[in-house]
């Protein structure tokens, strides 16, 4: 999977990512492509798990993408924690199912030794409606 590289604009008063003493961390990012939503809903109602783990791999994306514009293009990075919040109907369970999107995309951008300790939690809203939301915390060894 192809990321661009900057991050979408944040859609409030914070910043995409803060690295501070060698670790980024990045605000929460949602599934958007040239700042729109790419998915919308509740997994297990509006979207398939399927869809969920491609909304997730495009938040992980961006959240990649985050870390990128402050550590820099070059720098090497290991991630360290992912939180993957799934907005979901109730009962749903399958919420490793869906994370393991935005692992999937960590692993194609990063390689196998970036990918990082996760959660995956399910709840009952995110912002503007999207599905899910990924937060990532990364050491920048450069």
């Amino acid at each position: 999977m192809s990321t661009d590289l900057t991050p979408p604009a944040p859609r409030g008063d914070y910043v995409p990512a803060v690295l501070h003493n060698g670790v980024a961390h990045t605000a929460g990012m949602t599934p958007r492509r040239g700042g729109e939503l790419a998915f919308r809903g509740l997994v297990g109602a509006d979207l398939s798990v399927e869809e969920g783990r491609r909304a997730a791999g495009l938040a992980a994306a961006n959240a990649v993408a985050a870390v990128r514009s402050v550590a820099g293009l070059d720098a090497a990075v290991r991630c360290l924690r992912m939180t993957v919040y799934i907005a979901c109907t109730p009962g749903f369970q399958d919420l490793s199912g869906v994370a393991d999107g935005a692992s999937a995309t960590i692993r194609d951008l990063l390689g196998d030794a970036a990918l990082p300790a996760r959660s995956a939690i399910g709840v009952l809203a995110l912002p503007s409606g999207a599905p899910v939301e990924v937060e990532l915390t990364a050491a920048v060894l450069d």
